[in-house]
């Protein structure tokens, strides 16, 4: 498995597959099977049945999961896609972005 790069909260570009290009924030990582939830990004339409939450029912579109592989972080500064680095600042270990060289 490994340490994941990226972040709940962190901005990501989508860098292959059907939706390549699309930009949006991580809501949910999923460490275990090195995925991620990306808003607005992979929307899937779901059937689901009446219940007391949703009384009517009918077909709902919600986000999959995405692989990390598939996608890489967005430099604050150039707002392109960057590579994640750690290095050690102050004592504390923190991430950087390869192409800024800037803290994240």
């Amino acid at each position: 498995m490994g340490k994941l790069k990226l972040k709940t909260g962190d901005t990501v570009i989508v860098t292959a597959g059907d939706h390549k290009g699309s930009e949006g924030k991580i809501m949910r990582v999923v460490q275990e099977k090195n995925k991620a939830i990306v808003e607005g990004v992979n929307m899937v339409k779901k059937h689901e049945k009446p219940s007391a939450a949703n009384p009517q029912g009918g077909i709902t579109e919600k986000e999959a999961l995405i692989h990390i592989s598939n996608l890489s972080l967005v430099d604050s500064k150039s707002g392109k896609a960057t590579r994640v680095g750690y290095r050690m600042e102050d004592g504390k270990k923190v991430r950087f972005s390869k192409q800024s060289n800037q803290a994240i």
